[in-house]
């Protein structure tokens, strides 16, 4: 029987819809409950979401909304800490207001007194410096910090902050578990053709990158009968461009394949299921890729952001291509030789897979030993 409750607010980019970062959450979540239950702790979460009410219905915890001053303020004062993360939330690629946000969340807990824990973050790109010296100063009043790959610790190090107050450790979303009940589906579908999963996302305005991705997969089915299962990892926006996706790749069918879309699932087990039921997954979200890594499913990369190839990195491979060049012909043949051999991909990428599992939850271990130190 736990001896002590102790009360922790979740600072991220949760409550939008977007399956990668509510993966975060919950791969969070359950791994503080894991540790809670090894260090005989109760936690009790709560989050600073963007819509409290689908949180709390989805995860059973706690939320209170996250641009509302007075309940971050009133959460902050009764929390026994704060965690900041996971995701890629300071970076100034998608708003200059996001780095602002995340520390002040930060300094606020600080300025309370709660120890702040930095929770397996991808920090960067900080294309703007004079938001060096505000993570540098609020992450060295950090209880803790873990970033999850190196280039984001080599970041904070040009920062000034000291690179031995800093653990480099997997995304969480690499110890996020499939239920039994969800385990050992099919993977391929009713005609026998191989799931193979796509992920892709609105980048170049001029949709070139959706273009040269269209032509690679023309030519996948051209060599080969797959059955394409495109999934949508942020709600509308990418349902939108795997809908523009399909279009663009015509009828699949007079080569023998086939391609559907699934629903934008709110809960990311829902979602790690489909996963887990492709042989392969071709991803430009970081965290389709994840998702697959960890069940063990074969990943191919194209990259907009340096995230995918630091992740990339770390499973020992590199993207087939990116954003800004993609050889479809080339890209096709990659694709069509791991389909071929897909246990030699498996065997090639096992050591690496295992090491990101098993280190996947050391934060959580982290979070809650400090926590129970300060009683």
């Amino acid at each position: 029987m736990a001896s002590e409750v102790k009360t922790v607010a979740l600072s991220g980019y949760y409550g939008f819809n977007n399956s990668g970062d509510e993966a975060v959450l919950v791969s969070i979540l359950t791994a503080l409950e894991r540790a809670s239950k090894d260090h005989g702790v109760a936690i009790e979460p709560v989050v600073l979401s963007g819509d409290p009410e689908t949180t709390t219905k989805l995860y059973g915890v706690k939320a209170v909304h996250r641009m509302k001053p007075v309940d971050i303020l009133h959460t902050l004062r009764s929390a026994d800490g704060l965690i900041s993360g996971g995701g890629s939330l300071l970076q100034d690629a998608t708003s200059a207001k996001t780095i602002p946000y995340y520390v002040g969340i930060l300094k606020l807990a600080q300025w309370l007194r709660k120890p702040t824990f930095i929770y397996a973050q991808g920090v960067g790109p900080v294309q703007k410096e004079l938001f060096y010296p505000l993570i540098r100063q609020a992450f060295n009043k950090s209880a803790y910090i873990s970033v999850r790959d190196t280039e984001s610790k080599q970041l904070l190090g040009r920062m000034g902050l000291d690179q031995q107050k800093v653990q480099v450790v997997p995304d969480p979303v690499m110890g996020l578990r499939l239920p039994e009940d969800r385990k050992h589906q099919s993977n391929v579908d009713e005609r026998g053709l191989p799931y193979v999963g796509v992920s892709v996302r609105y980048w170049n305005d001029d949709r070139s990158d959706l273009n040269q991705i269209a032509d690679m997969l023309k030519e996948v089915v051209a060599k080969k009968q797959v059955h394409l299962r495109f999934l949508p990892f942020h709600g509308g926006a990418d349902e939108e461009a795997s809908t523009l996706l399909m279009k663009r790749l015509g009828n699949v069918k007079a080569e023998g394949s086939a391609m559907s879309i699934s629903p934008a699932y709110a809960h990311p087990v829902d979602m790690l299921a489909e996963v887990a039921r492709c042989q392969l997954m071709i991803g430009m979200r970081l965290h389709s890729l994840i998702y697959a890594a960890s069940q063990r499913v074969p990943v191919l990369g194209i990259s907009y952001d340096p995230k995918i190839d630091q992740f990339l990195n770390r499973l020992d491979s590199q993207a087939i291509g990116s954003t800004k060049q993609l050889d479809p012909a080339l890209a096709s043949e990659q694709i069509v030789r791991v389909l071929d051999h897909l246990g030699d991909w498996r065997m090639q990428h096992q050591d690496a897979i295992d090491r990101l599992i098993d280190e996947a939850e050391r934060p959580a271990a982290e979070v809650v030993r400090i926590l129970k130190s300060r009683t």
